[in-house]
């Protein structure tokens, strides 16, 4: 029979249409060799004739014939469906009069009792003689019980009449005289009562819990209903908010833009009017000069000789192109405002929500988390302590403060604090001022109090006053007026380098942008105070790198250098350590490179890979570089880059600072121009390092002149 059913199923599947899911009405085949109900076939083909199994797409309209063979076996096994339909539907019925109690005396009629006395069923009729007769009144009576042979008790035979409560179990009289003499009992009626009220009990419990439950889920319904609620208004709320910032950065935007388009026009109109001034005078002296060639041409006649000719007063005017630009107070303090507010920005966003207030409005404390106690410490960034410059005995000075000027042509726009032609570049730079040494310098306008700082002089402290609590735009304009409009330009010029787009640069924890104390071009003779003599390590250059001009000249080489097996010398990447570390004090050295083409310039220790792939500068924690690949100047360290502005450098200068952890890198012209620093902590002594690669380039360690 499982069989059959087995097979049954199996062949339903096979004779299931794909399209309606039901056996086969009128099957047809297609050329694909699938089938389908004719009916539902042509009610899928409306435009296109494709198969509805396998996508198959049909040209024209296949022509559909009825499938006789498929056809038959559907039948056959409808039929055979319908006839295990029906004798499902007969053993249904038979169990159903199997559960019902027969009379023992008659075997058909339904059972009305049954005696326990006689341990038998009976029908009404056959009942009567345990009703009239007196001798049945003592037999027990009861409802009727198919399962009778349950009820015997299989050691003696007797009806288990009465229930064990010590055992839990039915027993019959000899039980109780025998094994379960002393044992309390009672009547399964009395046991089946207990049992009832029991259960009755605990379903009044489930009730109870159920309906607990039930209150719960409701109230976090309404739990739930209220947080949407909460969620929806905040969100409004805070989209409001945004959308208010949006709305005055879009006026301020409008509102500078606006500026810059009305110094264009009227630069413009100052442009067409001196343009038509000098038109007319081209015109001027055009018609002079036809009145010359007139005359010349009259030359032989008595009338040339009493001729007279005056220039026009147009002759006595020197034309030159006028200074206009862009570099309107307003301008300018408009781009280093947005420059200022970006920075602002940047540094806000990079601690998480928590500890965003504390940088808007130091003086109030932190929100906690809700269910959680917090304080102003929890979200307070770690402030990143530094030691003290300090010196061994003998040991150099700290370097004079930088004496900036004042430019003539600055006075005369009314900025009268001193700067150095390092920040009047960045100053140019940011304004959008195309501007090389030598030529005639244009007006810039500085923010008042601005003082540039070298890199040996020290801060005086200041007391700090609590102040009340001000708006964000105030708050901004007085944190930031401190701060030197130089450090918001080279900010600038940093995020955004040439060839590179906004946030392409890596930052990274141990290295850091120049430091404001460091970015004041500095005057060489004072670095040069600090100058060290350096060799290069031959036992640690690559077979590639060639030493000349007494080890203090590195270059590439076509064919390997024949130098003796060393552990120390680099066996994968073309560098080459000095023969020199240092671990205290000040040192400053200079490179002179031959282009600035796949050249690195760095530190390391002497614990640095020297045979992995990891072996090169900036690749690895153990060492320090800026690099120059191909065009693009990057900082390197532990394989993280910052992409820097090149300044295209012929000498690179270097000071390493050991007691404040700092290393500057600088383009050395007629002054010191730093454009990067590493800030990190000497774990041990670090040696110079330099990379070279590219054929026929070369780093020169230059002698040290006052």
């Amino acid at each position: 029979m499982a069989e059959n059913e087995f097979s049954l199923m199996s062949l339903e599947d096979e004779l299931t249409c794909s399209i309606c899911l039901s056996p086969f009405d009128c099957p047809v085949t297609i050329p694909c060799g699938h089938n389908f109900c004719q009916g539902c076939l042509l009610a899928t083909w409306k435009d296109t004739y494709s198969c509805p199994q396998c996508r198959t797409l049909f040209a024209t309209k296949p022509e559909l014939k009825k499938n006789t063979v498929l056809s038959s076996v559907v039948q056959t096994f409808n039929l055979r469906t319908s006839k295990s339909e029906a004798s499902l539907v007969v053993e249904e019925s038979k169990a159903e009069k199997d559960d019902v109690v027969r009379c023992d005396t008659c075997m058909e009629a339904e059972a009305s009792q049954t005696c326990f006395t006689c341990m038998a069923s009976f029908c009404e009729e056959h009942l009567r003689p345990h009703r009239e007769n007196p001798t049945f009144r003592v037999h027990q009576l009861g409802e009727p019980v198919g399962d009778l042979l349950e009820r015997i008790c299989p050691d003696h035979h007797k009806l288990m009449e009465f229930f064990c409560s010590q055992h839990g179990r039915p027993i019959c009289s000899f039980c109780l005289q025998q094994v379960h003499k002393g044992c309390t009992f009672m009547s399964p009626e009395e046991q089946r009562s207990l049992k009832e009220n029991d259960l009755r009990g605990k379903l009044s419990l489930l009730d109870g819990k159920m309906t607990k439950n039930e209150n719960v889920v409701s109230q976090m319904r309404d739990v739930q209903n209220k947080l949407k609620d909460s969620a929806t208004n905040r969100r409004k709320a805070l989209a409001a908010e945004y959308q208010q910032m949006r709305d005055m950065l879009a006026r301020d935007e409008r509102e500078a833009l606006n500026a810059v388009d009305r110094e264009m026009e009227s630069g413009q109109t100052k442009l067409k009017g001196l343009m038509k001034k000098f038109t007319e005078n081209i015109d001027i002296m055009s018609k002079a000069k036809e009145d010359i060639h007139s005359l010349l041409s009259q030359s032989q006649t008595l009338a040339f000789l009493q001729a007279s000719f005056d220039l026009p007063a147009a002759h006595n005017f020197d034309p030159h192109t006028p200074r206009i630009n862009l570099d309107s107070k307003k301008v300018i303090a408009t781009q280093a405002f947005a420059a200022a507010l970006r920075e602002h920005l940047t540094e806000i966003f990079k601690h998480p929500v928590e500890a965003r207030l504390l940088k808007l409005k130091p003086d109030e404390k932190a929100v906690p988390a809700s269910g959680s106690t917090g304080s102003k410490q929890e979200y307070e960034p770690q402030k990143q302590k530094r030691k003290p410059r300090s010196h061994s005995p003998g040991g150099p000075p700290n370097l004079p403060p930088f004496q900036p000027h004042v430019p003539p042509y600055m006075m005369q726009q009314g900025f009268n604090q001193p700067c150095s032609p390092h920040i009047i570049r960045l100053l140019i730079s940011i304004a959008g001022i195309h501007w090389a040494p030598g030529q005639p310098r244009p007006p810039i306008s500085l923010a008042p109090g601005y003082q540039p700082q070298a890199v040996g002089q020290k801060k005086k402290p200041q007391k700090q006053t609590k102040k009340a609590p001000q708006s964000t735009e105030a708050n901004m304009g007085n944190k930031d007026q401190a701060k030197s409009l130089e450090n918001l330009i080279s900010f600038e010029e940093n995020d955004n380098p040439r060839g590179c787009t906004p946030g392409a640069e890596i930052q990274n924890t141990e290295t850091s942008s120049i430091p404001p104390d460091i970015t004041s071009a500095e005057k060489r003779s004072e670095l040069l105070k600090y100058g060290t003599v350096l060799t290069l390590d031959p036992k640690t250059a690559h077979k590639r790198i060639s030493l000349s001009e007494g080890f203090t000249k590195a270059s590439v080489s076509d064919e390997h250098i024949d130098y003796p097996d060393s552990p120390e010398r680099f066996a994968v990447c073309s560098q080459v350590l000095a023969s020199k570390g240092f671990s205290r004090g000040r040192h400053y050295w200079e490179v002179r490179l031959s282009s600035n083409n796949f050249i690195g310039i760095g530190l390391a220790y002497s614990s640095i890979d020297r045979k992995g792939p990891t072996s090169r500068l900036g690749r690895n924690a153990q060492s320090w570089c800026v690099e120059w690949f191909n065009v693009k100047l990057s900082a390197w360290y532990n394989s993280s880059e910052t992409v820097l502005i090149n300044p295209n450098p012929k000498r690179v200068g270097v000071l390493l600072d050991c007691e404040e952890g700092t290393a500057t890198f600088y383009n050395v012209a007629d002054r010191a121009y730093p454009f990067h620093s590493f800030v990190f902590p000497f774990a041990e002594a670090v040696y110079p390092a330099f990379w070279i690669f590219s054929s026929g380039s070369s780093i020169t360690l230059c002698k040290l002149q006052a």
